[in-house]
């Protein structure tokens, strides 16, 4: 799906990344902001909806303008990932970038990582790893131990709603794993390793969805880049709307809609129950909560 505004008219959006290994968050953004500085475009508020460690590639999506409204619902959903264990050493921050701290030449049969996948699926109690952007009073917790501090994170449960083994050699083994918000990979990585009385880390990590958006919306940044030094990078946005396309739409009068831009409740609306997305005729007025009759606004746009 694409969203062809007028020339002249501000960036507002997606562009969903298929993001490189070795390539931070924030450096993402920076050649998002970058690429629209090529192409001659607006300056616009941009930003990520939702860290992706510099070891891992795939889906990132980048809101432009009024979609940096939407970051935090459009995102606040489920996530698929594909990652490898390789079995015989953990690490201190648990993937292959970090340092030794445990090893065994225990190596788990195809059957054993099979038979312990179950303790992992439905909800349950993680402990993310002392190498992540976690705040602990804030102070990300990565930053405290390059400190030399001594970080004590605090478990959290979360739900893996699908948990596979797609791939297994002697030596590593590959999964597909549908995860909840707040969910570390590597976190899951280091537990399934242990359930299987040996050690392991993450050697692999891509993620392949992220909210509505999928690798097959996703493009490099060297495309990004040529679209952008041809003058076209309008064809890889997505619109506003499309990090919303579980809510429902609402039609809204223009009285209306001009009582929600002022953010006034609207009473005797006649609706789903939970969060709708206000229409006035095709443009996004806000994204409001019905209750009973009465909706109230909990992000308005600016068009």
């Amino acid at each position: 799906m694409t969203f062809t505004p007028s020339p002249s008219a501000a960036l507002h959006g997606w562009i969903i990344l298929d993001k490189q290994e070795g390539l931070g968050s924030t450096q993402a953004v920076s050649a998002v902001k970058r690429a629209i500085r090529i192409a001659g475009l607006p300056k616009v508020k941009v930003g990520h909806g939702g860290t992706l460690d510099p070891l891992a590639s795939g889906v990132l999506p980048v809101a432009l303008g009024e979609a940096t409204k939407l970051a935090g619902y459009a995102l606040n959903s489920d996530k698929i990932y594909a990652f490898t264990i390789a079995f015989g050493t953990e690490t201190d921050s648990l993937d292959r970038e970090g340092n030794v701290t445990d090893q065994s030449d225990k190596r788990p049969s195809k059957e054993e990582v099979e038979s312990v996948l179950s303790c992992f699926r439905g909800e349950i109690h993680q402990i993310p790893p002392v190498y992540s952007a976690l705040k602990i009073n804030g102070k990300r917790a990565c930053d405290r131990v390059r400190a030399g501090e001594d970080v004590t994170v605090k478990g959290r449960d979360i739900t893996i709603h699908e948990l596979t083994l797609s791939d297994f050699s002697p030596d590593q083994a590959t999964f597909i794993a549908k995860v909840s918000k707040g969910t570390y990979i590597r976190s899951l990585a280091r537990d399934i390793a242990h359930k299987l009385n040996c050690y392991g880390h993450v050697s692999y990590l891509r993620r392949l969805k992220s909210g509505p958006f999928t690798s097959e919306q996703a493009i490099s940044l060297d495309k990004l880049m040529e679209m952008a030094q041809a003058g076209k990078p309008y064809q890889m946005l997505l619109p506003l709307t499309a990090g919303l396309d579980d809510i429902p739409a609402l039609a809204v009068s223009s009285d209306q809609a001009k009582a929600l831009r002022q953010g006034q409740k609207l009473i005797g609306i006649n609706a789903e129950s939970g969060l709708n997305m206000a229409m006035e005729s095709q443009i996004p007025v806000a994204l409001i909560e019905v209750t009973g009759q009465e909706a109230r606004v909990l992000r308005g746009f600016n068009f």
